[in-house]
């Protein structure tokens, strides 16, 4: 399980067009111009709360398949698959869309790669994230964009380290999903809901308060592209 999942996980963040630095930016703006009197603060508490939803939704769905008699044991466990792979995506475009926010943009896959493990794991990214970086610091989620050595050496040691403590946490929750009678729809939703409240409260303590202003530009509008990553968070 530990191999798939690190292969999903690094599939994901490398070459999901969704989470690149414009596609994350078009998804902000998208919500700021739907609410233009919302300050940033605001903005971060609605991705919150779509993240939180689309996930909870996710959950529950794939449990509540699990109690349909005519979906065997086999199926319900790769539906579980599919939704893990869906929850990676919505936490590491949560986690891009919050440092978006706060004028923070990962250049490269390294970095991205680097900020959306490290918020994943909480303190134990902020520890491997601060030795990486020779230095600390109370709100360190921008030390991701600094010059630090051995990129890959240290997103090395986050993904080993995320592989190790989510296998652990998703494994159990998976097979809790595919519980007949309707209980895997209450463990999935309630067990999807607190993995997701741990990953809103990583990124908090990662970026801290938000900004009291908006930066000084103008709103990005591409009207070639209004289908933004909001509709993949309601597939």
């Amino acid at each position: 399980m530990a191999g798939r999942l690190e292969y999903t996980v690094v599939s994901l963040l490398d070459n999901g067009s969704k989470l690149q630095g414009p596609a994350v930016a078009r998804y902000v703006d998208r919500i700021r111009r739907a609410h233009p009197d919302e300050t940033p603060a605001q903005i971060i508490e609605r991705l919150e709360k779509t993240y939180l939803t689309a996930v909870t939704g996710s959950g529950s769905a794939v449990g509540a398949a699990a109690a349909v008699p005519t979906i065997g044991t086999v199926t319900s466990l790769a539906a579980a698959g599919a939704e893990t792979a869906f929850f990676l995506e919505a936490s590491a475009l949560l986690t891009l869309a919050v440092a978006a926010v706060h004028g923070i943009s990962p250049h490269d896959n390294e970095q991205r790669r680097a900020l959306v493990l490290a918020v994943a794991l909480g303190d134990t990214g902020m520890e491997i994230v601060q030795r990486a970086a020779g230095r600390s610091a109370k709100n360190w989620g921008g030390l991701v964009m600094t010059q630090i050595p051995g990129y890959q050496g240290m997103n090395h040691k986050l993904l080993k380290k995320f592989i190790t403590k989510y296998a652990a946490k998703r494994g159990a929750l998976v097979f809790g999903k595919v519980l007949p009678a309707g209980i895997g729809a209450v463990i999935g939703g309630v067990g999807n809901r607190a993995l997701g409240r741990g990953v809103i409260d990583n990124a908090r303590k990662a970026f801290g308060p938000a900004p009291t202003h908006w930066p000084a530009r103008d709103i990005v509008i591409d009207t070639d592209d209004f289908t933004v990553i909001q509709g993949e968070l309601q597939r």
